[in-house]
């Protein structure tokens, strides 16, 4: 599939994306995306730059944040420039929850490699035993 030609179906876009046709719908109804163009046959009509704003979308929802900021974000996206100081504290604030995360997942990570050095002197120890 072609991203860069002008006009996408929703089949071009969910495909591109990996999301479904019914969430697209969803995210357009909720203000997520814009409203998105219509062709003659009322088909919807996604451009590259809808692809970029729906992958960016997804990012934000893999860092956690929530639907109703999503959409809050969207809004202040629409609105222009002049809201980029809100969006710029938006960003900060999702940044340091997500370091929280990393953080988290870190220690996390650090229990695991543990338990598996002490399994594995454990399992070595008993081979030995067994010579």
């Amino acid at each position: 599939m072609d991203i860069q030609k002008d006009k996408l179906t929703i089949q071009d876009v969910a495909e591109a994306t990996g999301l479904s046709a019914h969430t697209l719908r969803y995210y357009e109804r909720v203000g997520l995306i814009h409203p998105i163009g219509r062709e003659e046959n009322t088909r919807r009509s996604y451009t590259a730059d809808d692809i970029g704003w729906i992958e960016f979308l997804m990012k934000l929802r893999a860092t956690g944040m929530s639907i109703k900021d999503m959409q809050r974000y969207a809004e202040l996206q629409r609105q222009g420039d002049e809201t980029l100081p809100e969006r710029v504290e938006m960003l900060k604030s999702l940044r340091g929850s997500v370091e929280a995360r990393i953080d988290e997942l870190n220690e996390h990570l650090k229990l695991v490699r543990y338990k598996i050095e002490i399994y594995s002197q454990i399992i070595e120890e008993k081979s030995l035993e067994k010579i």
